[in-house]
């Protein structure tokens, strides 16, 4: 006994001298009762049941011991799963249910846990955890739910186009919705210094996605000035989109709902509210095309400031603020969608958009390109690969149960996604029971067209129509701001991680100067041609880049950081590890669901066009260019790695691909020794 106490003794004393003046002294704790939203969670301490499990077998083959860090143990335990937990130092600590009747000894077995904790400053966590629930919903429910999801939907076969979505959501969205939460809770990191602990080598991909996320704040913001124009212009009496006698108008506007019969239309005529978002808010006829865009709309200008004004200081103090805005941002387009619910449902022809939205084209799931929009729907609408989901989920708690978080946000992006297309279409059904047209008709327009001028004009149609205007355009800024929150959030975490000694006392100068560049940025998205610039960087510049980030990632993930570790880790986490279902998706699935999107895009390049303007070759090469700009952070930081890298070219390809524990800052010391 005494020999094994001064073995105890001599192997704590040189950690501790190895370790002095870097980390705190050590501390003996009782593990298994650990309050969860501490934020010293990621301690990932051994429970004592699973060391009592360890120490019972080694009763059987004599008196030994066992030392672990913690980290890389092969049983990882839920701290919840125990029903109780011992640790003494020095003292004599029994098994669970090492009472009367138990088959360990008393006194036979004693379990020592050291845990040094480090010096660096605590992590910042999420108030409440409706706080991150909140702001994952807001990330996922953006304006792509809006306007996107409805017209694919009708466009690929109604109901039937409901089967290829689920099914693009079950094997690929989710899976890698589930693993991003997971990595970024597990290791606490934002998208760049992360990879550190999964696969160094891959560290451009966090490069990649830090300047994708700028280029989308470059342009979505920029919608998002456009709907708080019309907000400001939906405070007047009449709409000023349901008349024809601005000083915008043309000779060709008409207004032709089924109350004015002496209107003449011809192919010719434009309606109020087309020639209000083209003429007035955009003034897209003053650009001549990409070649020529013309000056800056000061008015959008000063809308879009406003609109960085407000993300400014919604995300500048960290989650702990953005955790409470979305409070109101994530939740009141669920009610304005309710209220336009209701009131679409009750107008006349409403049925007729609901038909139109839901009958199911069965022979169009035979369609290849039914299956690409699915996929790249359910791929867009989550958003993996974007930094987001790594940012937030780093704010929670070790031990919180992200796959249910994962399961919970992603089911209610997706009915989000199924209630706004009714929301939509029964506005579509009115309008064509007004003109005496085919739904398909008037659903014509996609994207942008759809929200400004389409529904523009029907609400304009309505009773009470300056109410129902500003509550719709109100909405689409809070979808907006919430996505924009957690673009930029996702930015601002992986640059503050990768520099802390740099930025993390200076986040609100590095936020402001972050929203600066932002506002820059979008300039060119604010001239007369500014629409064609805001079409060009979502068609080219974001799109393949992410996916092909995001496959690159789930590689690395899954085939060199490894699927047995990665399912360990989250044991660690949840007390359970994922099944076959998720370890197949992961290794297997979702890399052919990533390439099966990025190899339709290169076989089918979408035909860019907006409006009557048809987007020259040039500016296909031009969007490639700057998609290849954000992705080329990957094969650049590989080389950079591997030049820089000590010792011979077999020892840098290994150290390239080795992780770093993600626990090293907080190690903890097991010692078990049965006597």
């Amino acid at each position: 006994m005494e020999k094994q106490d001064m073995m105890l003794t001599n192997m704590l004393n040189m950690d501790k001298g190895e370790k002095e003046g870097e980390r705190e002294k050590g501390r003996a704790e009782i593990p298994g009762a650990e309050e969860e939203g501490t934020q010293q969670e990621n301690g990932r301490l051994m429970l004592a049941d699973g060391l009592a499990e360890r120490g019972t077998k080694s009763l059987s083959s004599g008196s030994e011991q066992q030392v672990s860090n913690g980290f890389n143990t092969s049983t990882p335990q839920s701290p919840k799963e125990g029903p109780g937990s011992a640790a003494c130092s020095g003292g004599t600590a029994s098994a669970p249910g090492g009472g009367p009747g138990s088959s360990v000894p008393p006194g036979g077995l004693r379990t020592l846990v050291v845990q040094q904790t480090s010096l660096e400053r605590p992590r910042e966590t999420w108030s409440k955890k409706m706080d991150f629930l909140l702001s994952v919903i807001g990330y996922a429910v953006d304006l792509g739910n809006v306007w996107r999801f409805p017209y694919i939907c009708y466009q690929n076969g109604g109901g039937a186009f409901l089967l290829p979505y689920l099914l693009m959501a079950v094997f690929g969205g989710v899976p890698l919705f589930y693993m991003e939460l997971a990595l970024g809770q597990f290791h606490r990191s934002g998208c760049i210094s992360i990879w550190k602990h999964i696969c160094p080598i891959f560290k451009g991909i966090g490069f990649a996605i830090c300047i994708i996320a700028l280029y989308i704040a470059f342009y979505y913001n920029t919608i998002m000035a456009w709907a708080l124009y019309y907000l400001l212009s939906s405070f007047r009496p009449v709409l000023p989109w349901t008349t024809c006698s601005n000083s915008w108008n043309t000779a060709n506007c008409n207004r032709y709902m089924s109350t004015d019969h002496n209107v003449s239309w011809s192919n010719s005529s434009t309606s109020p509210a087309e020639e209000f978002y083209t003429r007035q808010v955009l003034q897209v006829h003053r650009s001549a095309g990409l070649h020529q865009l013309g000056a800056v709309s000061w008015q959008l200008a000063l809308c879009l400031l406003f609109i960085f004004t407000i993300v400014y200081f919604s995300i500048w103090k960290g989650v702990k603020t953005s955790g409470k805005v979305v409070w109101v941002t994530a939740t009141f387009p669920y009610l304005v969608l309710l209220v336009l619910l209701v009131r679409g449902a009750t107008l006349p022809g409403a049925w007729r958009g609901v038909v139109f939205y839901l009958k199911p084209d069965w022979e169009k799931l035979l369609s290849t390109t039914v299956w690409i929009d699915a996929a790249a729907q359910i791929f867009f609408s989550l958003g993996p690969g974007f930094g987001v989901l790594l940012a937030f989920a780093s704010y929670n708690p070790f031990h919180n149960n992200c796959y249910k978080d994962a399961l919970v946000t992603s089911s209610v992006n997706c009915l989000t996604s199924f209630l706004s297309g009714f929301v939509i279409f029964t506005v579509l059904g009115y309008m064509a029971e007004m003109r005496k047209q085919d739904v398909g008709a008037v659903a014509k327009d996609a994207g942008p067209s759809l929200l400004f001028i389409i529904y523009a004009e029907a609400i304009a149609n309505m009773p009470a129509a300056t109410f129902f205007s500003i509550i719709f355009f109100l909405m689409i800024i809070m979808l907006g701001l919430d996505s924009t929150f957690a673009g930029l959030e996702g930015v601002i975490t992986a640059m503050i991680d990768e520099f802390p000694h740099l930025l993390a006392k200076r986040r609100e100068w590095f936020v402001f100067g972050l929203v600066c560049v932002c506002f820059l940025g979008a300039l060119s998205t604010l001239t007369y041609g500014g629409a064609f610039v805001v079409k060009l960087f979502e068609e080219y510049a974001t799109g393949p880049a992410v996916i092909t980030v995001v496959l690159l990632e789930v590689i690395a993930v899954s085939w060199f950081y490894g699927t047995d570790r990665f399912c360990n880790d989250i044991k660690l986490m949840l007390g359970f590890s994922p099944g076959f279902f998720w370890r197949i998706c992961w290794v297997a699935i979702c890399p052919c669901f990533l390439l099966f999107i990025i190899i339709s895009f290169l076989a089918f390049p979408p035909e860019v066009r907006l409006f009557d303007y048809h987007f020259p070759p040039w500016t296909t090469v031009l969007g490639y260019c700057i998609g290849v700009s954000s992705f080329i952070c990957v094969p650049a930081y590989m080389v950079y790695y591997l030049l820089n890298a000590k010792g011979t070219f077999k020892q840098r390809l290994l150290k390239s691909i080795t992780p770093v524990p993600s626990g090293d800052q907080y190690r903890d010391y097991i010692i078990t020794n049965a006597v």
